[in-house]
């Protein structure tokens, strides 16, 4: 019972036949070991400790779930002289981007060969687009094979024993329907193309956009893009699939909108797709410039793909023949898609091998196959509709033509009796239209009597306005007026700025610095920069208003209730009116009264403008 136990524990191991032309490896055949840290040598991977700690798949097809993390594959083969066919291991997933291969030698040591897409092409062992590594034959041992695996997507370690001639005959057998299957894209995009140029319709363009996205994510995911397009690029070879994803889902849902016209027949869904778009285009970008590794998410294209399917069963639930073939096609995509999405999620038994691996190819075709049903079920529908319009067309016409006539003699009489009516009219009109001259003729005459006097009002309101500022401003000089009644001669910082200039500058500009006596307009308001040395003063420096912080219509306002009440008025009573702090009203109401005291001799000789003798230092 220890032995029959031990043996279920112990690896399967697949020994060499040449009347099994191949043989795919699953289950207890093959081990593997997760290695997170990286920290595992092959020495240690290949002794006896680390035998128990490899774990048989409990898949048939296991796969490296976590993301640019180390995992350790082994698999025994039992050798066969009596075979006489050579024999080697091929990798069926193109997307591993890195894969250390340590094969077991004659002598017991074992050679290292690196593969993976992150490699150059030309570096391996075999120009195939899948990974394949020739074995030796020479004996009769089980010899054990070691995988040391990182990828940056989710990878399906599928691992097939098979014979050199099996797969010559498979590859080529592959290599046909690979170029039947991107045939055909290119065949259905130059005829979209064609009819594209030929009637200017854009779900064309779109379908053949549509069509090249597919081509390419088909091509980057197989490996026949990194095979003949670049093989020299295995960094491109990292990211090209997420590119054609992107497009492929973007160009299939502005093919939907324009082939099932969303915009006129269901607008809010029009609106959710221009949304999906844009989001799948944020996605793209955040994920190509800042985590790299979500691309191989490619559940994500769910989204875009169940919107494109459910509006065509939508608009076809709402009448739309067309949507028939879209769903129908749309149907099988959905259906390919779903199944290798839950295959990604671990359902294991719905994974049939190579049948599983291409089946998004087969639904891609029959996908292909239904669109171009679709678009040419819309074009006849089209054509249909137009010959029945144009056959009601002509109908309708020979109905016009018809009326015309006899609207034609109807008018022939109706307009023989409105010119005898409109000349027995014309004489009357004609005997109103000299007595109108004659009115006009006094109204023109009124006209310009009114002009010289609205010219003479014109004039006595102006000299009427000066008149009203002149005695406001005299008013406001000679008596005890409020702050908004200044206000309106000095309204803004502008104005007072203007007044400052005048009474500053009022017998010339002399530079205090140079002497000059030329100046040029400086870079503040008003302020005056020397033609000669440069020097910028500001109007309101040498002014007492130079270094304070009360706005500038109020400052002049202080001065002149001080000056009016001759310095008697509290700096309490200032804070009141200008509703300044009373600290800053006695600050600045101190330095004037030192300037009216410094100037009290001055100022008796002054008329009513004598608060302005205080303003310049």
């Amino acid at each position: 019972m220890v032995l029959f136990s031990a043996e279920l524990k112990a690896q399967k191991v697949v020994e060499i036949h040449d009347s099994i032309p191949q043989h795919i490896f699953t289950f207890k055949e093959i081990e593997v070991l997760e290695d997170d840290a990286e920290q595992y040598s092959f020495e240690q991977i290949r002794s006896d400790s680390f035998d128990r700690k490899f774990k048989a798949s409990i898949s048939s097809t296991p796969q490296t779930k976590k993301l640019n993390k180390t995992y350790w594959f082994k698999i025994k083969i039992k050798q066969n002289e009596l075979a006489n066919k050579p024999f080697l291991l091929e990798f069926f997933d193109q997307t591993i981007d890195q894969m250390t291969v340590y094969i077991p030698q004659s002598d017991g040591s074992y050679k290292i060969e690196n593969l993976g897409d992150a490699q150059p092409f030309n570096k391996r062992l075999i120009h195939h687009k899948n990974f394949e590594i020739p074995i030796q034959n020479d004996g009769t041992t089980v010899k054990t094979y070691y995988f040391k695996i990182k990828s940056s997507q989710i990878s399906d370690i599928i691992i097939v024993l098979r014979s050199a001639e099996w797969f010559i005959s498979y590859a080529l057998d592959e290599y046909f329907y690979f170029g039947i299957f991107n045939g055909m894209i290119l065949v259905f995009s130059f005829y979209n193309l064609i009819m594209y140029i030929a009637i200017r319709q854009k779900q064309y363009l779109y379908y053949v956009l549509y069509n090249l996205s597919v081509g390419f994510f088909e091509t980057s995911n197989d490996g026949i893009a990194y095979q003949y397009f670049w093989p020299n690029a295995p960094a491109w070879n990292q990211v090209a699939y997420a590119f054609a994803l992107c497009a492929t889902s973007i160009f299939a849902l502005l093919f939907t909108k324009e082939l099932l016209l969303i915009q006129t027949k269901a607008p809010k869904i029009n609106k959710l797709i221009f949304g999906v778009i844009l989001a799948r285009l944020i996605f793209f970008a955040y994920c190509y410039l800042f985590n790299q590794n979500l691309f191989s998410y490619k559940f994500i294209e769910a989204i875009p793909l169940s919107v494109a399917f459910f509006t065509g069963i939508y608009i076809y639930k709402k009448g739309y023949k067309p949507a028939r073939f879209f769903v129908l096609g749309y149907s099988f995509l959905f259906a390919g898609f779903m199944l290798k999405f839950l295959i990604m999620l671990g359902v294991s038994w719905l994974n049939f091998g190579v049948i599983t691996y291409y089946s998004l190819n087969f639904c891609f075709i029959l996908e292909m196959i239904f669109l171009s049903f679709a678009i040419g079920d819309k074009v006849r529908i089209l054509k249909t509709t137009k010959d029945k319009a144009q056959q009601k067309m002509i109908r309708q016409m020979v109905v016009n033509a018809t009326l015309k006539d006899t609207i034609n003699r109807e008018l022939e009489t109706k307009v023989e009796e409105r010119t005898r009516e409109v000349y027995h009219k014309s004489l009357i009109i004609e005997s109103k239209n000299q007595a109108l001259e004659e009115v006009n003729t006094l109204l023109q005459k009124q006209a310009e009597e009114i002009s010289r006097m609205n010219a003479l009002l014109s004039q006595d309101n102006e000299e009427l306005q000066e008149n009203v500022e002149k005695v406001t401003r005299d008013r406001v000089m000679n008596t005890e007026v409020d702050f908004e009644e200044f206000s309106k001669i000095y309204p803004d910082k502008e104005a007072c700025y203007n007044f400052l200039a005048e009474l500053k500058w009022s017998n010339g500009y002399h530079c205090r610095r140079c002497s000059n006596d030329h100046y040029f307009n400086g870079h503040i308001l008003n302020s005056r920069r020397c033609s000669k040395c440069g020097y910028e003063e500001s109007v309101t420096t040498y002014t007492i208003f130079h270094g304070t912080r009360i706005p500038i219509n109020k400052a002049f306002y202080m001065i002149f209730l001080i000056y009016s009440s001759k310095g008697k008025i509290s700096s309490h009573k200032l804070s009141e009116i200008l509703s300044i702090r009373q600290s800053t009203c006695w600050t600045f109401g101190a330095r004037i009264k030192k300037v009216m005291e410094d100037r009290k001799k001055t100022l008796k000789k002054t008329g009513k403008n004598g608060w302005s003798q205080l303003v310049i230092e």
